[in-house]
């Protein structure tokens, strides 16, 4: 599958993009256009609006996106991180057959879209292809409560460390360690064993995950077909206890508000 998005991020060879502006409908289509130009296809399987823009109405960003489809330039939409009144609001206008796929944060750490976003996409049929699955690397045990970060790791770099915050602090740390003795015993890595639990949800059609190494690369793989019992299930619980975000968040750069014409 070829995906790509708009708004785009900054950098050069990254098919999949995250929003830095807003997307009035005419950039939608020259943005479409320079994405088929990088990728040098005539089409991708799937473009998404990565944020909700309330500057534009949603009437008009809702239809620049049908126009790219209508053109066979992209074969399916979706979205990133809009908040269930703004997906309501784009149903209401075109129908449940507008979006294919959502992109939120999800991970064990991460739970919030299972409050509101799951629910109303299922109801739609609408897939997860989900975030972050490891919270940014610390879902694999390698950050440890009380140490400096590793070398080379994704926090090391003030660059990539933009949403720290998020899922990192010495009690998210400590449950994530619990974690590990219970991978271990199924025979698994803590990574795989995170893997496997988004993977496990019927919404979650796939997982974005990232690797630096080989070894990341067949760990992550790992996790396809792996089924956990319910007694595991609850002892992961049971071991990150109320570390997990679970009610409703506003994602990063998310806003909530909806403009109509």
């Amino acid at each position: 599958m070829t995906p790509t998005s708009w708004p785009p991020r900054s950098g050069a060879g990254c098919p999949t993009t995250r929003p830095t502006t807003a997307f009035p409908p005419a950039q939608i289509a020259k943005q479409i256009d320079a994405s088929l130009a990088r990728l040098r296809t005539e089409y991708v399987d799937l473009y998404q609006a990565h944020r909700f823009d309330p500057s534009v109405p949603i009437e008009d960003t809702i239809e620049a996106f049908q126009k790219v489809v209508e053109q066979g330039k992209a074969r399916y939409l979706g979205f990133s991180e809009w908040t269930p009144e703004q997906i309501q609001a784009a149903i209401d206008i075109a129908g449940p057959d507008l979006f294919a796929s959502s992109q939120p944060q999800y991970s064990m750490l991460w739970r919030a879209p299972e409050a509101e976003v799951f629910g109303l996409c299922a109801a739609n049929d609408i897939s997860q292809i989900v975030w972050s699955p490891l919270a940014q690397g610390v879902l694999t045990g390698k950050y440890k409560p009380g140490q400096p970060v590793p070398e080379g790791s994704r926090f090391a770099s003030p660059d990539m460390a933009v949403s720290q915050d998020l899922v990192y602090s010495d009690a998210i740390l400590e449950a994530v360690q619990r974690l590990v003795p219970i991978a271990e015993e199924a025979g698994l890595s803590t990574a795989t064993l995170a893997l496997a639990w988004i993977l496990r949800r019927t919404e979650v059609a796939s997982a974005i995950t990232g690797a630096s190494r080989p070894e990341q690369v067949h760990s992550n793989a790992a996790a396809s077909g792996v089924k956990l019992p319910d007694d595991l299930l609850s002892a992961i619980d049971q071991a990150l206890g109320d570390v997990p975000v679970t009610e409703p968040t506003l994602a990063p750069a998310a806003q909530t508000s909806i403009k109509h014409r």
